[in-house]
């Protein structure tokens, strides 16, 4: 099977910490001009050893799983525009 690149469009991927608390933005501007943004967080106990990188998997993984969710409510209601009938598309 041969694939061909139709677009590219990067997802940018910010994170931040306070303490405990980490925190993952993710960004995507999609070739039709719409944006996303989706947050995804964790917060570490008190009692688990600091691992930076846990707490970024953590939080990227929400932040993506939400971007995941949002794309899949924007093609849902792209679908019933063109149909006219009504879509829910299962996340």
């Amino acid at each position: 099977m041969t694939t061909e690149k139709i677009v590219e469009s990067p997802i940018d991927m910010e994170f931040r910490e306070a303490g405990a608390l980490t925190q993952a933005a993710v960004r995507l501007h999609m070739h039709d001009g719409t944006d996303f943004t989706a947050v995804g967080t964790t917060n570490r106990n008190p009692t688990d050893p600091s691992q930076q990188r846990v707490g970024e998997e953590v939080a990227a993984a929400r932040a993506l799983r939400d971007l995941s969710e949002q794309l899949l409510d924007k093609a849902g209601v792209d679908i019933e525009e063109a149909t006219h009938v009504t879509t829910r598309l299962n996340h």
